[in-house]
């Protein structure tokens, strides 16, 4: 079983632990993959982590403090803040650490003074997709600039409280 940990400012290793923990374990979750985490996105990652007014979560495992899930929440301005990177490690996905990540993004986002959490998901992650419907997500029609795939992300929103 996991445990979510908030990560703090100072935890710098612990923040690059999980994210190259997920690039590694689902490298077809993310725009960027763990090639472009080599060639200066690591810099870019760890400014992204000392924005102000982000929300960012790391869980650890109870028994090794490894890192086994990771998401971030990023304010959008006008009432909205967006879910960015959740990652759950295939070790321990179906025991409901990606719904307990999206509840911990979604009470920040609502202190925050947000009404609205948004998301982007590529298309064909079905998992992704489940878990964020089953969270009160649901598929905008909107889609997000093209990636230099040509793939296009897909937009989901959950009106909050």
């Amino acid at each position: 079983m996991t445990r979510p940990r908030i990560r703090t400012a100072p935890d710098r290793a612990l923040w690059r632990a999980a994210r190259l923990a997920a690039l590694t374990d689902a490298p077809d979750a993310f725009t960027r993959g763990l090639a472009d985490w080599y060639r200066g996105g690591e810099e870019e990652w760890m400014s992204r982590l000392e924005r102000a007014g982000t929300f960012n979560v790391v869980a650890v495992g109870a028994r090794d403090e490894r890192p086994v899930g990771l998401v971030r929440g990023v304010p959008q301005g006008a009432g909205i803040a967006q879910v960015r990177s959740l990652w759950v490690c295939s070790t321990v996905r179906g025991q409901g650490l990606g719904d307990r990540l999206l509840a911990l993004v979604a009470g920040w986002a609502q202190r925050s003074g947000a009404r609205t959490l948004t998301l982007a998901v590529l298309p064909g992650n079905v998992h992704a997709l489940a878990l964020y419907e089953r969270n009160g997500f649901v598929r905008t029609g909107r889609t997000v600039d093209p990636l230099p795939s040509g793939t296009r992300e897909h937009v989901m929103a959950k009106p909050l409280r």
